[in-house]
């Protein structure tokens, strides 16, 4: 029996009195317009806007959307269907979400399905292939909700075979005979029976703490004394049982030992026989059970007794903060790096909770969330809530569900925080507010989250403070215009002083051949000095793998990626090469395949090679590398964040993510590796992304008094950027950066948007984007379309690529009509019979 629903249950006559009612509802897919299906006249008083409902889409296929409005108007172009089954009673999506995702749509010329896919955790998001699994607290014994004959048959079905089994909701259907099974699984949801997944890699694994408490029988006064009777030639099991009551205050309190003792306490105690600890709980005498708890664990009361005092000048740049968000409801806090500005926003967020207000802290790297979110909890424990791609999907439902009920009044997150159900948001602090990685780039909606975050203010009355040490220079922009308001914080915090900065001319050092692998000796000397004084280093080289690629020294011969037009790249320590834009990977070869050399050689250098370098040449120290390929576990992060901070590590070689907002006390020097490489990039905002990054790693330096110092390889000493970096003058690479834009016509002055055509037909790419480029001109004018062209990496997963370049005024009304002229032209070409294979993707403020 498969289970379908193609057919339409029987509906009794309407009586007079009673109104015929249509939802229009958001699928999770890419279609131009919202889909109408017909209310069942039994249920009229259960549809809610922004709940989720169960529609059979297609043929076969069933998938749960979002009730975006409800009305008495029918269809006019198809019969409309009824809605199979109402999934909640009360709205998962807000009315200011359902506001904000139709901006987002319009704005990054993208549908509302796209948003919503992108929006909602996959567990929120049903079809037929959906999966149940019971939830791992789950005991028939110690349940205390009764469960209905089918929802019995569907726990008894999950509770035989192996452990962990699931089932799909199509199984589920078959098991009952029904059509109508989704009430069952959402009661059994409710009841925390069973969750949902919808990857295998998305099952629940609740974090789960070992804990012990004595027996109940044992807590009466005279039983208690009868066991230290009896154990009282047992010495390793009395030391154990006497540490408990130590602990425990059992007979003060009952519930003390109801609550228990975690086992690690006894076992890990190094005076006590973990042993004697499992004697005591096999003779009965202790209890062992589970407790799922929290992954950010944190007693309120711990909270609420933390305080802090903020230093003149921060509570300086806090007064100004206030002052300014009297009249501007976006403020700009430009402060060096190490200035303290986590501590103003702590403070801030402290007074949005007391006027009753919900706070969202934006971030752009989950690394730093790892870091924050420790001090974060100190300060508001339970009330705040985490959300990033690393959890898995039921933990980011559990906060979405959090900040629903209210119970999470603070959310630290990373860019899809943006999208999480606020309806009461009194104040947005966008962290590092120039990152790229707030950008999101595939798939759509390809949205920027400090944008959106920005509108998102707008639409619920709230104040947003944008932060940085080196600020976009769009932002800086609309502080000059008076748009924004600006607040400066120009000293560290403490002691701190800004770090020495030194520049290294690594061509030199190649003539004279003192060059040691890839570090100069200036660099080299002084990590030796700075290890021998038990100070840690930092090194950054924006390049992942051991290798960008390798080469027949006889022949030329270079491996290629066979879906994208790049060279493969040696990852050493799997020993494969790898594509890092498709992910395609082989094995590494002994000898050339074009003409049999086994001369083959790595030609230049990444984080993995550094770090297998530096662990010959500096054996003593404890090196670690933070890149992608490091962290893609979901604690990694935090793992090699906490090994830095404990100085377990004395060396941390890593990517980009080592610049942002980390805070490390022991850290004295930092070294960049190759600045060219960053520097010399075909991109107009090159030399903004050059400053930022390298201003933001010598940030890393000398924060807690020590004196620091960056050390700058680079082939070029004379660029004009290294001079404002040195003397960290912003100011003045604000205005020559502006300038530029100015003059060729780049935000802020601009608005630009990037239409790429894909296409697995390198001729049909070129002929689909020449008509396209051609329906833009005619459109908006030649001066304002540029391309079409190949980019530098012209291939990607097997599509041939073209882009055009499009130019337009920030007015809103040139900006409004413009975007309908360019959906206009893609269709066109979309509906061209020569080009139905093709893709066109619309990147709007593309970074």
């Amino acid at each position: 029996m498969s289970l379908t629903f193609d057919f339409v249950q029987p509906q009794p006559e309407p009586a007079a009195d009673r109104v015929t009612l249509f939802a229009d509802v958001i699928l999770p897919l890419p279609l131009p317009k919202l889909y109408t299906y017909r209310v069942p006249f039994e249920l009229n008083d259960q549809v809610v806007i922004g709940g989720r409902v169960i529609v059979q889409f297609g043929a076969k296929k069933t998938l749960s959307c979002i009730v975006a409005a409800v009305h008495e108007t029918p269809p006019a172009n198809y019969q409309a269907k009824y809605i199979l089954e109402f999934i909640d009673d009360a709205p998962v999506v807000t009315q200011p979400q359902l506001k904000l995702f139709r901006w987002m749509a319009d704005y990054y010329l993208c549908t509302l399905g796209e948003v919503i896919n992108a929006a909602l955790p996959a567990a929120l998001k049903l079809s037929s292939e959906s999966r149940v699994q019971l939830h791992p607290a789950f005991e028939a014994e110690t349940n205390p909700y009764p469960l209905s004959e089918q929802e019995q048959k569907i726990v008894e079905a999950l509770s035989t075979g192996e452990e962990g089994k699931s089932m799909t909701f199509t199984e589920v259907g078959e098991l009952l005979g029904i059509a109508s099974f989704h009430k069952y699984i959402k009661s059994l949801m409710q009841k925390d029976v069973v969750f949902l997944f919808e990857h295998l890699s998305d099952k629940y694994s609740p974090k789960v703490v070992k804990k012990v408490r004595l027996a109940h029988h044992y807590v009466a006064e005279a039983a208690l004394e009868q066991l230290f009777a009896q154990l009282a030639s047992k010495a390793k099991q009395l030391d154990v049982l006497m540490q408990y009551l130590q602990r425990v205050p059992v007979y003060q309190n009952e519930h003390a030992n109801h609550k228990g003792l975690e086992k690690a306490a006894l076992t890990s105690a190094p005076h006590l026989s973990p042993s004697a600890v499992n004697t005591l709980i096999k003779n009965g005498v202790l209890e062992q059970f589970d407790v799922i708890v929290s992954r950010f664990p944190m007693d309120d009361d711990e909270a609420a007794n933390m305080h802090f005092t903020l230093s003149e000048a921060q509570q300086e740049a806090h007064d100004d903060i206030m002052r300014q968000f009297q009249t501007q409801d976006i403020v700009l806090l430009h402060g060096v790096t190490g200035a303290g500005k986590t501590e103003i926003y702590i403070n801030l967020i402290q007074q949005a909770l007391e006027g009753g207000g919900q706070v969202l802290y934006l971030l752009p790297e989950i690394a730093l969330t790892a870091q924050i979110v420790t001090r974060l909890m100190r300060v508001f424990g339970s009330r705040l809530g985490v959300y990033h791609s690393k959890f898995s999907d039921n933990e980011r439902v559990e906060v979405w569900n959090g900040v629903l009920s209210g119970r999470f009044q603070v959310v630290v997150g990373v860019r899809s925080s943006v999208f999480l159900p606020f309806d009461n948001l009194a104040l947005l602090i966008v962290d590092e507010e120039h990152e790229s990685s707030y950008k999101q780039y595939d798939p759509a909606p390809r949205y920027n989250a400090r944008e959106v975050a920005l509108m998102m203010a707008n639409f619920q009355g709230a104040k947003t403070l944008l932060g940085s040490a080196t600020p976009s220079v769009e932002t800086y922009y609309q502080t000059r215009t008076g748009r924004y308001g600006l607040v400066s914080l120009t000293k560290r915090f403490g002691e701190a002083g800004l770090p020495e900065i030194e520049l290294v001319d690594t061509r030199k050092s190649r003539e004279q051949k003192t060059m040691l692998n890839h570090f100069t000796p200036e660099l080299m000397q002084e990590m030796e000095r700075k290890l021998a004084a038990k100070e840690q280093v930092i090194l950054f080289q924006n390049r992942r793998g051991y290798a960008p690629f390798i080469n027949c020294l006889d022949c030329g011969w270079i491996p290629k990626c066979k879906n994208c037009a790049v060279s493969l790249s040696y990852h050493k320590h799997a020993h494969e090469l790898r594509c890092h834009y498709c992910g395609y990977h082989d094995r590494m070869p002994i000898e050339c395949p074009a003409c049999g050399s086994r001369n083959i050689k790595t030609v230049g250098f990444g984080t993995e090679k550094l770090e297998d370098d530096l662990k010959i040449m500096l054996p003593a120290a404890s090196v670690q590398r933070m890149d992608l390929d490091t962290t893609r576990a979901k604690n990694s992060y935090q793992q090699i964040i906490s090994d830095f901070e404990k100085q377990t590590t004395n060396v941390l070689v890593g990517t980009q993510m080592v610049t942002k907002g980390l805070d490390f006390a022991n850290v004295s020097l930092v070294g960049i590796i190759n600045a060219d490489s960053i520097i010399h990039y075909p991109d107009f905002r090159a030399h903004e992304r050059a400053f930022q990054m390298f201003v933001q790693v010598s940030g890393r330096a000398g924060r807690k008094g020590k004196k620091g110092k960056v050390i700058i390889q680079t082939g070029d000493p004379q660029q004009v950027i290294f001079d404002k970096v040195i003397r960290n003058d912003y100011l003045e690479f604000y205005e020559y950066e502006i300038l530029q834009r100015r003059e060729h016509g780049y935000p802020p002055f601009m608005r630009v948007i990037r239409l790429t055509v894909k296409h697995m037909d390198p001729v049909a790419a070129e002929r689909a984007a020449i008509m396209l480029t051609q329906e833009l001109v005619d459109r908006l004018g030649r001066e304002a379309v540029l391309g079409p062209e190949a980019p530098y990496i012209f291939r990607i997963r097997n599509f041939y690529l073209q882009e055009i370049t499009i130019k337009l005024s920030r007015e809103h009304t040139v900006l409004r009509s413009a975007k309908a002229d360019i959906l206009e032209s893609i269709n066109l070409v979309r509906d061209h019979k020569d080009f139905k294979q093709a893709r066109i993707a619309a990147d709007v403020d593309p970074m």
